[in-house]
């Protein structure tokens, strides 16, 4: 600009490299720019003091997880005789993480045989592994369910619980607007409430524990269903609910079923405890089948981080139930345009 004979320079298409942007014609426009443009003079390093980029008022020190945060606090707890009541997770007597034998026992077929007869570290595809899904689907819809038969359960293996909810309300967000209300249980588990709302619903509550029976608040929590606009969303926890393991009875489902079917609610499990309530998989099962059986479009996030104790495998399966095997099919299309930005594909070896 000062000498008014710097040439145009043109970038090579794809831009390269830096190593390579040395270029003759930068080569000929340094040679003709002052050499007092090319070295100015500046204060030394430690002379000069920058203000933050981030600041406090840009960016304040965030608060501890309730959950993690607590997880933290116990790791650095010198006392011999501690106890860690924070996350869910088998321990043995001496505290440490116990696999399970079943776990033990797949973990060293894979080693020996490998997947499929051949050790492989392939990427999964954006749904995962599809032997994986499936015996997710029968796990919780039921082996003979007439759903999985007629091809009308779009499914996808996403990254444990929270994954999978965040896949549920990412796509409640898209298809439904922003600003959509999720109703959940009062109580629910803590991190159910930031996945909703950062992606953009909004938070409604039922009413569900009553402290003072230290049992299900049943007939207030059909009331807040009766009253919640048609069409609205609800959120159920399958079995063991998170945090205070109070369940519906079986009939008492088959009410709330009913009643949801009544007002058109759309009805999304999570599922991280099939198995921990009774002890029988199939029969905590009992919420998702029955709400399937009267004809709920339902969503299921399951995990494995408990019952199968995969904690940081981060394994688990999120699934809709379409009216047909076609709409299944486009369901299953929006979901993997959802996952694909997000994390793109799953981690492999839990779920094998």
């Amino acid at each position: 600009k000062q000498t008014g004979k710097l040439p145009l320079l043109k970038l090579a298409s794809p831009v390269p490299r830096a190593s390579n942007m040395r270029s003759s014609a930068i080569r000929s426009a340094t040679a003709l720019a002052p050499r007092a443009l090319l070295a100015p003079k500046v204060a030394p390093a430690a002379a000069v003091r920058y203000a933050g980029r981030w600041s406090t008022e840009k960016l304040p020190m965030g608060p501890p997880d309730p959950i993690l945060g607590l997880n933290d606090a116990f790791n650095k707890d010198t006392d011999p005789k501690k106890v860690n009541l924070g996350v869910g997770a088998y321990r043995d007597d001496n505290g440490k993480p116990w696999m399970l034998p079943s776990v033990v026992e797949a973990e060293k077929r894979l080693l020996e045989k490998g997947w499929n007869g051949v050790q492989q570290k392939e990427y999964a595809g954006i749904v995962g592994i599809k032997e994986f899904n499936d015996a997710s689907l029968k796990f919780a819809y039921g082996a003979d369910s007439p759903v999985i038969k007629e091809n009308r359960v779009a499914a996808a293996q996403v990254l444990s619980g929270t994954g999978g909810g965040r896949l549920a309300f990412e796509f409640y967000a898209r298809f439904l607007g922003k600003g959509t209300t999720v109703y959940m249980p009062d109580p629910t588990w803590a991190n159910h409430l930031p996945m909703a709302k950062d992606a953009g619903l909004n938070l409604g509550t039922y009413r569900y524990y009553d402290k003072k029976t230290i049992g299900l608040d049943f007939s207030g929590m059909c009331e807040d269903i009766k009253n919640a606009k048609d069409g609205s969303v609800f959120m159920l926890h399958a079995c063991a609910h998170n945090p205070t393991g109070v369940d519906p009875t079986v009939e008492q489902w088959k009410e709330l079923s009913a009643l949801m079917k009544k007002k058109n609610h759309l009805v999304f499990f999570d599922s991280a405890y099939q198995g921990f309530a009774s002890g029988d998989a199939e029969k905590d099962a009992a919420s998702m089948r029955i709400f399937v059986k009267d004809g709920h479009d339902i969503a299921i996030a399951q995990s494995y981080a408990k019952n199968f104790g995969l904690y940081g495998e981060r394994i688990g399966c999120f699934s809709m139930v379409g009216q047909t095997a076609e709409e299944a099919d486009r369901l299953l299309s929006q979901i993997k345009i959802l996952i694909r930005p997000m994390y793109s594909n799953p981690p492999i070896h839990g779920a094998r």
